[in-house]
């Protein structure tokens, strides 16, 4: 078992008053990286051995700065990891490279750099009070709070990104995030040569069944904006490049690549994210009661803007202390060393496999004190000051930092904002949440959380 075991999840009962911001320990069965040994929650790196063969597992802020972005160049995604990803989305930004990725990547900047979020913003305010309406009418007994968060967050990207209605497309996004999620899980056979190769191939024909439904669906969404004309939003953009002159045209099935990119992974992170700070929420009524405090005195039950997120910033802390125990992505990718380096005093081998990994160093001994914890002063200025940069990186870094970060954050502290003016919530009696062991950190078996009115 780990010794340095993730932050638990409990049943309904909140902790003892003389604990009430500590958590209980999971066992290995709950760890969303069972096999990560506990030194490396204790020191800067790591050898470890897998099933693909060793590894190094970097947690020191420094050596990640290493691999991210100091040498980035030397550390390359892993060919597997990059044809697992490609069998889903094709050739996006998560799975792109060389100048395929950065063309893409300087295309769609313009859509997630902060004046457009902004201009989102009063979208995404619009999108939570109309589904403020489900949960007013939310009777007694439990609702899945992760699946409404899913449908939320899918409505506000649909909005920002497409100009589309999100509610027509909820359950074939659902079904393919759902699949594709559970095709991407590697076993033993994908190790093995001649094997792997042949598990690759089929996974790729799994992928395509798998997808049909939704390639369809945007397919009709781009032919239809073909007709209308351009609007404002990331579509028009993709449509228009594909369109135009130059080195930045992109292919019919390139559109649909970041188009999928997008309302997958674009709404799925910030949905788990939301799902784990509800969850938190009712585990915590202290910072619970701060947050309501916050919220009554700046907004006074107006719906929150963006010019609002500044004079919000334990709405923010909420934020980050979750992104930092439940990271959507707790593990994001592994890198390849081209050639020899060291980071932190420690020898990497050429073709040495480098894992850079959020859910640890975000709870590394090293770094935060009681790290186990949820305590969203952590974040607060005074706590922050001199906090190295990558000691906190739910959305990676580097020149593949997650593009739509700002927009998430923002995204988060709108849903949070308007809806925690509203509502209360309490987990399900009974109900003991785990998680269901996916590259995203959903709640297995969701979330059923009983809605109150404040």
């Amino acid at each position: 078992m780990n010794a340095l075991s993730p932050p638990p999840l409990v049943g309904a009962a909140p902790p003892p008053l003389k604990d009430r911001l500590t958590l209980r320990r999971l066992d290995d069965s709950q760890n969303p990286l069972p096999a990560i040994i506990a030194a490396a929650y204790e020191r800067p790196v790591v050898r470890q051995m897998s099933l693909m063969g060793p590894y190094f597992v970097v947690s020191d802020p420094e050596g990640v700065k290493r691999v991210l972005v100091d040498n980035v160049a030397n550390y390359p995604k892993t060919r597997l990891e990059n044809r697992l990803f490609g069998a889903a989305f094709g050739e996006s930004l998560v799975s792109a490279e060389g100048e395929t990725w950065r063309a893409h990547r300087r295309l769609m900047a313009p859509s997630f750099a902060p004046p457009s979020v902004a201009a989102y913003a009063p979208g995404m305010a619009e999108e939570v009070l109309a589904f403020q309406a489900r949960w007013d009418a939310a009777p007694a007994t439990p609702v899945d709070v992760a699946r409404d968060m899913s449908a939320l967050t899918l409505a506000i990207i649909s909005r920002a990104m497409f100009s589309a209605d999100g509610a027509a497309l909820a359950g074939v996004v659902e079904s393919a995030i759902t699949r594709g999620l559970a095709a991407l899980r590697l076993g033993l056979g994908d190790a093995l040569p001649g094997l792997g190769e042949l598990r690759m191939r089929a996974r790729n024909r799994r992928m395509a069944a798998i997808f049909a439904e939704l390639d369809a669906a945007v397919a009709k969404l781009i032919a239809a904006r073909e007709a209308s004309g351009p609007q404002a939003d990331l579509l028009s953009r993709l449509i228009a490049a594909r369109d135009g002159d130059g080195d930045q045209r992109l292919s019919a099935r390139e559109v649909r690549d970041e188009v999928v990119t997008i309302f997958l992974v674009g709404h799925e992170t910030s949905a788990v994210a939301m799902a784990w700070i509800w969850y938190l929420l009712s585990q915590h009524p202290e910072v619970e009661a701060r947050l309501h405090a916050e919220l009554d005195a700046v907004l006074g039950g107006r719906a929150p803007r963006s010019d609002d997120l500044a004079a919000l910033p334990y709405t923010r802390q909420v934020a980050e202390e979750t992104l930092r125990l439940y990271p959507p992505t707790p593990g994001t990718s592994s890198r390849v060393a081209l050639a020899a380096d060291e980071i932190c005093g420690v020898a990497i081998p050429k073709g040495a496999i480098v894992c850079c990994l959020p859910w640890v160093t975000q709870r590394h001994k090293a770094l935060w004190d009681h790290p186990d914890r949820f305590d969203p002063e952590r974040f607060s200025p005074r706590a922050s000051a001199g906090r190295p940069r990558f000691a906190w990186f739910p959305f990676g870094g580097g020149p593949r930092v997650c593009i739509g970060a700002a927009f998430a954050m923002t995204e988060i502290q709108i849903i949070l904002a308007a809806l925690a003016q509203r509502f209360r919530l309490r987990l399900a009696p009974g109900h003991t949440v785990a998680f269901h062991r996916q590259i995203t950190l959903r709640p297995r078996g969701g979330l059923p959380m009983i809605v109150e009115r404040r």
